[in-house]
Protein backbone atom coordinates (compact mmCIF):
# COMPACT_ATOMS: atom_id res chain seq x y z
CA UNK A 1 0.00 0.00 0.00
CA UNK A 2 1.40 3.57 -1.23
CA UNK A 3 2.25 5.55 1.71
CA UNK A 4 0.26 8.93 2.09
CA UNK A 5 2.25 11.60 2.33
CA UNK A 6 0.85 15.34 3.16
CA UNK A 7 2.40 18.64 1.99
CA UNK A 8 2.19 22.20 2.60
CA UNK A 9 3.59 25.20 1.00
CA UNK A 10 3.56 29.26 -0.06
CA UNK A 11 2.94 31.93 2.03
CA UNK A 12 -0.55 32.72 3.78
CA UNK A 13 -2.26 35.73 3.37
CA UNK A 14 -3.99 37.74 6.41
CA UNK A 15 -6.55 40.28 5.24
CA UNK A 16 -6.17 43.48 6.44
CA UNK A 17 -8.63 45.23 4.72
CA UNK A 18 -10.77 44.14 0.87
CA UNK A 19 -7.46 44.73 -1.36
CA UNK A 20 -4.76 44.96 1.43
CA UNK A 21 -2.80 41.60 3.30
CA UNK A 22 0.17 40.70 5.24
CA UNK A 23 2.00 37.85 4.03
CA UNK A 24 5.71 36.73 3.40
CA UNK A 25 8.50 35.89 0.73
CA UNK A 26 7.11 32.59 0.19
CA UNK A 27 6.97 31.72 -3.25
CA UNK A 28 6.21 27.65 -2.65
CA UNK A 29 8.92 26.15 -5.30
CA UNK A 30 10.77 24.05 -2.17
CA UNK A 31 7.19 22.70 -1.39
CA UNK A 32 6.45 21.93 -4.39
CA UNK A 33 9.34 20.31 -5.44
CA UNK A 34 8.97 17.93 -2.35
CA UNK A 35 5.04 17.65 -3.76
CA UNK A 36 6.95 16.89 -7.44
CA UNK A 37 9.45 14.30 -5.86
CA UNK A 38 6.84 12.74 -4.24
CA UNK A 39 4.24 12.13 -6.14
CA UNK A 40 7.66 10.45 -9.11
CA UNK A 41 8.81 8.53 -6.53
CA UNK A 42 5.53 6.64 -5.99
CA UNK A 43 3.56 7.81 -2.87
CA UNK A 44 0.09 9.28 -2.75
CA UNK A 45 0.32 13.07 -2.39
CA UNK A 46 -1.99 15.67 -0.99
CA UNK A 47 -0.72 19.40 -1.34
CA UNK A 48 -2.14 22.06 0.64
CA UNK A 49 -0.77 25.39 -1.07
CA UNK A 50 -0.94 28.79 -0.54
CA UNK A 51 -1.87 31.59 -3.04
CA UNK A 52 1.26 31.14 -5.44
CA UNK A 53 2.27 31.30 -9.11
CA UNK A 54 3.08 27.87 -10.17
CA UNK A 55 1.53 24.86 -11.45
CA UNK A 56 0.88 22.26 -9.02
CA UNK A 57 2.60 18.46 -10.42
CA UNK A 58 0.98 16.48 -11.60
CA UNK A 59 -0.73 12.89 -10.50
CA UNK A 60 -1.39 14.93 -7.22
CA UNK A 61 -3.95 12.96 -4.89
CA UNK A 62 -5.70 15.95 -3.27
CA UNK A 63 -4.43 19.47 -4.25
CA UNK A 64 -6.02 22.55 -2.36
CA UNK A 65 -5.75 26.12 -1.53
CA UNK A 66 -5.48 27.47 2.20
CA UNK A 67 -5.13 31.53 1.49
CA UNK A 68 -5.13 32.03 5.42
CA UNK A 69 -3.60 30.44 8.34
CA UNK A 70 -7.12 29.18 9.20
CA UNK A 71 -7.28 27.98 6.30
CA UNK A 72 -4.08 25.80 6.10
CA UNK A 73 -4.58 25.14 9.85
CA UNK A 74 -8.17 23.67 8.89
CA UNK A 75 -6.76 21.42 6.04
CA UNK A 76 -3.79 20.66 7.54
CA UNK A 77 -5.52 18.93 10.35
CA UNK A 78 -8.20 17.24 8.72
CA UNK A 79 -5.85 15.45 6.05
CA UNK A 80 -3.23 14.82 8.84
CA UNK A 81 -5.08 12.34 10.81
CA UNK A 82 -4.53 9.79 7.63
CA UNK A 83 -1.17 10.54 6.75
CA UNK A 84 1.72 8.77 7.24
CA UNK A 85 4.41 11.40 6.64
CA UNK A 86 3.78 15.31 7.20
CA UNK A 87 6.00 17.23 5.40
CA UNK A 88 5.16 21.44 6.69
CA UNK A 89 6.64 23.69 4.36
CA UNK A 90 4.61 26.73 4.31
CA UNK A 91 5.33 29.73 5.58
CA UNK A 92 2.54 30.38 7.37
CA UNK A 93 1.94 34.07 9.02
CA UNK A 94 2.34 34.23 12.51
CA UNK A 95 0.17 36.79 13.22
CA UNK A 96 -3.08 38.24 11.29
CA UNK A 97 -4.77 41.55 12.03
CA UNK A 98 -7.39 41.40 14.53
CA UNK A 99 -10.32 42.82 12.66
CA UNK A 100 -10.36 42.91 9.08
CA UNK A 101 -12.54 45.81 7.08
CA UNK A 102 -14.68 44.33 4.75
CA UNK A 103 -14.31 47.66 2.38
CA UNK A 104 -10.78 49.11 1.22
CA UNK A 105 -9.73 51.04 4.47
CA UNK A 106 -8.86 55.02 3.55
CA UNK A 107 -6.43 56.68 4.26
CA UNK A 108 -6.00 59.61 6.52
CA UNK A 109 -3.46 61.85 7.46
CA UNK A 110 -2.43 60.11 10.89
CA UNK A 111 -0.18 57.28 11.41
CA UNK A 112 -2.08 54.11 11.54
CA UNK A 113 -1.24 51.44 14.06
CA UNK A 114 -2.27 48.00 13.33
CA UNK A 115 -3.22 45.59 16.14
CA UNK A 116 -2.26 41.79 15.32
CA UNK A 117 -3.12 38.86 17.20
CA UNK A 118 -1.60 35.24 17.27
CA UNK A 119 -2.43 32.86 14.48
CA UNK A 120 -2.65 28.79 15.41
CA UNK A 121 0.54 27.55 16.03
CA UNK A 122 0.01 24.30 13.27
CA UNK A 123 3.12 22.42 13.40
CA UNK A 124 2.44 22.40 17.39
CA UNK A 125 -0.82 21.41 16.90
CA UNK A 126 0.51 18.19 14.56
CA UNK A 127 3.02 17.63 17.05
CA UNK A 128 0.07 17.15 19.58
CA UNK A 129 -2.29 15.41 17.49
CA UNK A 130 1.07 13.50 16.77
CA UNK A 131 1.06 11.74 20.11
CA UNK A 132 -2.71 10.53 20.53
CA UNK A 133 -3.86 9.76 16.93
CA UNK A 134 -1.21 8.74 15.11
CA UNK A 135 2.13 7.92 17.05
CA UNK A 136 4.33 6.38 14.21
CA UNK A 137 3.65 9.12 11.99
CA UNK A 138 6.61 10.96 10.68
CA UNK A 139 6.15 14.87 11.08
CA UNK A 140 8.77 16.75 9.98
CA UNK A 141 9.12 20.85 9.83
CA UNK A 142 10.89 23.49 8.01
CA UNK A 143 12.69 26.56 9.62
CA UNK A 144 13.70 29.12 7.28
CA UNK A 145 16.11 31.64 9.38
CA UNK A 146 18.14 34.92 8.92
CA UNK A 147 20.57 33.78 12.17
CA UNK A 148 21.40 31.07 14.50
CA UNK A 149 19.71 28.69 12.14
CA UNK A 150 20.58 25.85 13.47
CA UNK A 151 19.74 26.89 17.12
CA UNK A 152 16.51 28.13 16.22
CA UNK A 153 16.11 24.81 14.12
CA UNK A 154 17.01 22.76 16.99
CA UNK A 155 14.34 24.32 19.74
CA UNK A 156 11.32 24.09 16.66
CA UNK A 157 12.26 20.43 16.51
CA UNK A 158 12.25 19.77 19.91
CA UNK A 159 9.79 22.08 21.27
CA UNK A 160 6.76 20.83 18.75
CA UNK A 161 7.26 16.97 19.16
CA UNK A 162 8.88 16.79 15.67
CA UNK A 163 10.92 13.64 14.03
CA UNK A 164 12.48 15.86 11.75
CA UNK A 165 13.50 19.54 11.43
CA UNK A 166 14.76 20.92 8.10
CA UNK A 167 16.77 24.24 8.43
CA UNK A 168 18.19 26.44 5.58
CA UNK A 169 19.33 29.83 5.83
CA UNK A 170 17.02 32.51 3.55
CA UNK A 171 19.09 34.77 4.47
CA UNK A 172 21.26 33.72 1.31
CA UNK A 173 19.75 35.21 -1.97
CA UNK A 174 21.50 32.03 -3.61
CA UNK A 175 19.11 29.94 -1.51
CA UNK A 176 16.68 31.80 -0.41
CA UNK A 177 13.06 33.13 -0.91
CA UNK A 178 12.53 32.67 -4.65
CA UNK A 179 15.29 30.95 -6.06
CA UNK A 180 15.66 27.52 -7.67
CA UNK A 181 18.27 26.11 -5.73
CA UNK A 182 18.76 25.54 -1.87
CA UNK A 183 21.52 23.88 0.49
CA UNK A 184 19.70 22.87 4.28
CA UNK A 185 20.64 21.12 7.17
CA UNK A 186 18.75 18.03 8.44
CA UNK A 187 17.91 17.32 12.21
CA UNK A 188 16.17 14.13 13.51
CA UNK A 189 15.48 13.64 16.90
CA UNK A 190 18.89 12.62 17.83
CA UNK A 191 20.04 15.48 17.03
CA UNK A 192 21.95 13.79 14.67
CA UNK A 193 22.98 16.42 11.11
CA UNK A 194 22.46 15.45 7.84
CA UNK A 195 24.36 18.36 5.91
CA UNK A 196 22.76 18.58 2.16
CA UNK A 197 24.43 21.42 -0.17
CA UNK A 198 23.11 23.58 -2.67
CA UNK A 199 21.28 22.04 -5.14
CA UNK A 200 18.27 22.46 -7.35
CA UNK A 201 15.44 22.24 -4.94
CA UNK A 202 14.14 19.19 -6.75
CA UNK A 203 17.35 17.83 -5.81
CA UNK A 204 17.19 18.83 -2.60
CA UNK A 205 13.20 17.49 -2.55
CA UNK A 206 14.75 13.78 -3.29
CA UNK A 207 17.30 13.94 -1.01
CA UNK A 208 14.67 15.02 1.88
CA UNK A 209 12.15 12.73 1.20
CA UNK A 210 14.98 9.47 0.53
CA UNK A 211 16.56 10.67 4.02
CA UNK A 212 13.32 10.88 6.45
CA UNK A 213 11.36 8.16 5.10
CA UNK A 214 12.72 4.23 6.05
Amino acid sequence: MKKKILISAGPTREHIDAVRFITNRSTGKMGYAIAEAAVAAGYDVSLVSGVVNLTPPANLTDFMIAETAADMADTIKRLAINADIVIMNAAVADYRPKQTLINKMKKKDSDLVLELERTEDILKSLGEMKKFTNPDQILVGFAAETDNVINYATEKLENKNLDWIVANDVSNNAIGFGSDNNAVVLINRKLEKIKIPQASKLEIAQLILNTIIP
